[in-house]
């Protein structure tokens, strides 16, 4: 016997590709689907819409089938009434709870919808005891005892606002919508970035820079320290290795023990890094460093001298580390979200696994670029459901040289 639900789809569905990806996602879960009704937008501005009935041999698949459809947009015809079941234990969901997308959601109890705060991806729903609010929250935070959102019942997730359509000169990134490719001129995209990074701070929201060791070894860290000056940069979440290089190429002006004005390595340059660390660690921070003016430039120096927020999340490979790192993952997990309200752009350069980390808290309507040599990036993060990432495949050095010097006023490399 089989079992079946309908869902229902409005938007762009055939010139994004959404409905291809629907029906895909349907097939490679062992579910199979039948179009009932279909209306397909006359012209290039229309929408579509779309019912879907979806079948499986279970209920269980088709509740799984129709929540990896709601990452699309699509909501069931009939949303039902959400069911809620305690947590079992500190640290464990129910086995058959909602697990979030990073899209905004609602969830309807007492025959009305309510929003779901923080919305974040590979997450539970949790609503409060007097039924009054709901949030998303790692399975790791959760408490036992918490009220969870279990099945896909009573459950809608809201797909973004279609942008608006503009010029080819304008900041809307419609040129880009192809995703990831090298062979896009440079130039324009980079003027596009700065103009939408203005817009942001026009209307008084943050911008988040993830960002690896990269920027440094590359000389762009000059380049990212006029960004900070020029207030375009209010948060940076790293590992230890960029503040660590960022540090060594300013007390010893090197990085990984390379020369960065000559090129070539230094005797003795190898132990610089940890030479560093150990600096700081003696001051007994980054900031207390740059109170003591045992660092005196750089980006960190400028994080501090700017009152700017910086997370550090450390790895088990990190010499040191230096003594604001995160060593443990969750309290490092958890810092990071605290720093995302407001944050209305992020931009991540040259650091995979952290660009990957904050693609899974950021909410699905914060612009995300992604800037890398290696397009595997910024792919992997859009198959992680970053869907709204951009790519930008260059060398780093390049990229933030170009974009300082579209931001900052007479920004010139020393």
């Amino acid at each position: 016997m089989e079992h079946a639900k309908t869902v229902e789809l409005r938007g762009h569905l055939i010139d994004q590709g959404i409905f291809a990806r629907v029906m895909d996602d349907v097939l490679e879960y062992s579910g199979a689907y039948t179009i009932d009704r279909f209306d397909v937008g006359r012209h290039h501005t229309d929408e579509s819409y779309v019912q879907l009935t979806v079948s499986a041999e279970t209920p269980e698949l088709v509740e799984r089938i129709v929540m990896r459809l709601q990452t699309h947009g699509a909501n069931p015809l009939d949303p039902g009434i959400a069911a809620l079941k305690p947590a079992p234990r500190d640290g464990v969901f129910p086995e058959d709870f909602y697990s979030t997308t990073n899209f905004d959601t609602q969830v309807r109890l007492n025959g009305s919808w309510m929003d779901v705060e923080n919305s974040e991806m590979d997450c539970g729903i949790i609503v409060s005891e007097d039924r009054a609010t709901a949030k998303t929250l790692p399975v790791s935070d959760v408490k036992a005892g918490e009220l969870v959102v279990c099945g896909g019942e009573g459950v809608r997730v809201l797909p973004l606002p279609e942008p608006e359509r503009k010029s080819p000169e304008s900041s809307n990134f419609e040129f880009m919508s192809g995703g990831v490719s090298s062979e896009r001129p440079q130039a324009l995209q980079v003027r596009q970035i700065a103009e939408r990074m203005r817009e942001v701070k026009a209307r008084g929201e943050k911008i988040l820079w993830v960002g690896g060791p990269a920027i440094v070894h590359t000389g762009a860290g000059k380049a990212l320290e006029a960004l900070i000056n020029e207030g375009y940069v209010d948060v940076i979440f790293a590992g230890n290795a960029l503040a660590a290089h960022d540090i060594e190429s300013n007390l010893f002006g090197t990085s990984l023990g390379v020369d960065l004005d000559k090129g070539h390595g230094v005797p003795h340059g190898h132990e610089h890094h940890i030479r560093a660390i150990n600096k700081i660690r003696t001051c007994g921070s980054i900031a207390e460093a740059v109170e003591q003016d045992v660092l005196k430039g750089g980006i960190m120096h400028a994080m501090v001298k700017n009152k700017k927020e910086f997370v550090l999340v450390g790895s088990v490979r990190d010499d040191g580390p230096l003594p604001d790192v995160h060593t443990d993952v969750i309290e490092g997990q958890r810092a990071m979200r605290a720093a995302l309200p407001g944050v209305g752009f992020a931009i991540m350069v040259a650091t995979m696994l952290h660009s990957i980390a904050t693609g899974n808290i950021l909410p699905a309507k914060v612009p995300l670029v992604s800037v890398d040599i290696n397009p595997a990036t910024v792919t992997k993060l859009a198959d992680r459901g970053s869907a709204q990432a951009i790519g930008v495949i260059t060398d780093i050095g390049l990229f933030c040289e170009q974009l300082a010097g579209e931001l900052v006023v007479g920004y010139k490399r020393d």
